[in-house]
């Protein structure tokens, strides 16, 4: 019951929430006697305080994220992301103060994967964010989006690197309410999970204005338009653009998020599907 008013309090009252607990109650019972122990219990508890662990779990059905490989104690061990950034190379980070944006492009550029590698690790990311949008555990919120955070393995499939920069709604909401506020940036989780102040209230909302497809989209221009191909480039331009300026209220756009990002799938599959890179 006790896991179960846990999640309940970081994931919402969802009714999927049952299997979560029998699923933890199981990784719980490490010598599978059919019993969990204080020292189990205790174990696997100290584990779901760490918010990318219960995500982790959250998402577990989903092909995007890390596989859990063990845990001992409050520690745990995933499989290894070996690309754990879009681009193939970054600049050191000793070099990043001192060196222009354009140059940073450029060396994003040079050892980024093939166009048609870079659109089915798009196609991914895109899956993505639509399996957190009302996923089976509620919505979750991409509050950091960089391509640092975001990755792929040696098949050139999609992978969330960095879970600490999700979170919840029920997060966010428990952040933003009640929160003062005299314009919008004070309503920021994160980096960029950003609700409206209400000014003459000052005190922010509670929905988050910017959904992950808008934000994901300015994160895919430049890594998509680069080498695209010549007869694509115009539509997919269009298109990113037009996700680009998705805003207002999730739960009330949600037909035309669908669709935007449907389009944008189809469009990018298309012209990689039958080829080798698919």
């Amino acid at each position: 019951m006790q896991f179960l008013i846990y999640l309940q309090s970081n994931l919402g009252d969802q009714t999927s929430l049952a299997a979560l607990v029998n699923q933890i109650i199981t990784m719980a019972d490490v010598n599978r006697d059919g019993k969990v122990s204080l020292a189990e219990a205790k174990s696997i508890w100290a584990l779901l305080q760490l918010n990318e662990f219960l995500l982790m779990l959250s998402l577990h059905e989903k092909e995007h994220t890390s596989k859990l490989l063990g845990h001992c104690g409050d520690l745990y061990i995933t499989e290894k992301i070996p690309h754990n950034s879009l681009y193939g190379m970054d600049v050191p980070r000793f070099l990043q103060p001192l060196l222009p944006s354009a140059i940073h492009r450029l060396v994003h550029q040079w050892f980024a994967p093939a166009w048609p590698r870079r659109a089915k690790i798009a196609i991914g990311l895109l899956e993505f964010v639509e399996e957190i949008f009302h996923g089976t555990y509620g919505n979750f919120y991409i509050c950091e989006t960089s391509f640092k955070n975001v990755g792929y393995n040696d098949k050139y499939d999609f992978k969330m690197v960095n879970l600490r920069k999700v979170a919840t709604e029920m997060t966010i909401r428990g952040f933003l309410k009640g929160r003062h506020c005299e314009q919008n940036v004070d309503c920021t989780y994160g980096k960029d999970c950003t609700a409206t102040c209400d000014k003459l209230m000052k005190q922010c909302k509670s929905e988050v204005v910017q959904p992950n497809l808008a934000k994901v989209c300015g994160l895919l221009q430049d890594y998509l338009l680069y080498g695209a191909p010549s007869d694509l480039r115009e539509e997919l331009q269009k298109q990113l653009r037009t996700c680009m300026t998705l805003s207002g209220l999730a739960s009330q756009m949600e037909v035309h998020h669908s669709l935007v990002l449907n389009n944008l799938k189809t469009l990018l599959w298309k012209k990689i599907s039958n080829t080798k890179y698919s």
